[in-house]
């Protein structure tokens, strides 16, 4: 039997020169970082997977994590997750507990694959696309002169994605001459999404929809903070642009809170905070029972990548079949991220919009472990 020998956790991050900084409109950063989670089997199979945070705030849960998972069998993880869950009640959902098992969730998944020479996306059910659109996630709010919106349109235009998001949410002014810029770069068919990192009241969210609805957009991220669960609801029924959120959900119970309401068009579940595969698995069922979009949001390392690529590729295309009005797209950030471009032996690169799934057992990637030790922090 493959059961759990070990876990171990591996931060990374990268650091970027401080007028090198990019990010939303709430704030810059001239970090990225994220935490590698290793699972080790008795048969000597090694998983990863990836979580949200920083390695001081995964840590603090490895105990309790690893007293829960060594041992058992590396197809137990439903069950022990509801067990955590259920029995630590008091500890709440939206922590980086809940990241931590879901980047232990991806690292199951990928030892079971690796266990039985199977890519992970049949294991999630099925290899429905061989390749699956991603859009162009960039255009960051950024003080370097060299690097303003103009600029970083113009690298991903013409590069054959479908789509491309960028930064908004200073004002709903500055909001309207960004997207004017954007449309007028990228032309008028490449899909369009704006990103306010939840730095919107309502009647600013409202204000700025009613100034950028003429420019065609696809859909309006993150209009409000993620505990403005009302304010969503409210939103919802006077919206001019269908609206995303749900970087900064944890589990379906969150989710629940919005799509029950129909408070969302576009479901972004991140894999690497919501609760991994079995968590993501669970919110796509809630999203196909209320025809809600979703479209999985990715801003880590290579490894969250190939977990949300394999996840996409599982999914049906629901209520669709032949015809699908808009591809299912999955979020490519293009900011300046080695943890992205250089941490796998084979990066996944998109052509002409589109990744193809590994078909190598497991997620089907190779950790470089030059890079790995580059941008290993303690």
């Amino acid at each position: 039997m493959s059961r759990i020998r070990d876990i171990r956790l591996i931060g990374i991050a990268y650091d970027m020169p401080p007028d090198k900084a990019y990010g939303m409109a709430r704030r810059l950063t001239a970090r990225r970082e994220c935490v590698l989670v290793e699972v080790e089997t008795e048969d000597g199979v090694i998983g990863i997977g990836e979580a949200w945070g920083t390695l001081r705030t995964a840590a603090g849960w490895l105990p309790l994590i690893r007293e829960a998972f060594v041992g058992r069998e590396i197809y137990d993880h439903p069950l022990i997750f509801g067990d955590i869950i259920s029995g630590g009640y008091h500890i709440g959902l939206q922590n980086a507990l809940i990241a931590t098992l879901g980047g232990l969730d991806v690292a199951l998944y990928d030892a079971m694959g690796k266990t039985h020479g199977l890519p992970v996306c049949k294991l999630l059910g099925g290899r429905g696309k061989e390749h699956v659109p991603v859009y162009a996630s960039d255009g960051y709010l950024t003080k370097d002169p060299a690097n303003q919106l103009e600029a970083q349109l113009e690298r991903i235009a013409g590069k054959g994605f479908p789509g491309a998001k960028f930064k908004i949410g200073i004002s709903p002014k500055s909001d309207e001459q960004r997207v004017a810029l954007a449309r007028r770069v990228l032309g008028d068919e490449m899909l369009l999404m704006v990103d306010v990192n939840g730095n919107y009241t309502v009647d600013l969210a409202l204000e700025s929809m009613r100034r950028i609805a003429p420019y065609g957009i696809h859909f309006y991220e993150e209009p409000l903070p993620p505990q403005d669960v009302d304010g969503y609801r409210l939103l919802a029924t006077r919206a001019t642009i269908p609206v995303a959120a749900g970087e900064a959900l944890y589990t379906a119970f969150d989710f629940q809170r919005l799509l029950a309401g129909r408070a969302i068009d576009v479901a972004q579940p991140d894999l690497a905070l919501c609760g991994g595969f079995g968590q993501g698995k669970a919110i796509a069922l809630l999203c196909q029972l209320h025809h809600v979009h979703l479209s999985p949001h990715v801003w880590g390392s290579a490894v969250g990548l190939a977990a949300a690529v394999h996840f996409m590729a599982a999914l049906p295309d629901y209520p669709h079949t032949e015809h699908v009005p808009h591809p299912r797209l999955v979020e490519y950030d293009v900011g300046d991220n080695p943890l992205r471009d250089a941490l796998l032996t084979t990066p996944l690169a998109p052509v002409d919009g589109h990744i193809v799934v590994p078909d190598g057992p497991g997620l089907g990637i190779e950790i470089d472990p030059e890079m790995l030790a580059r941008h290993r922090v303690e």
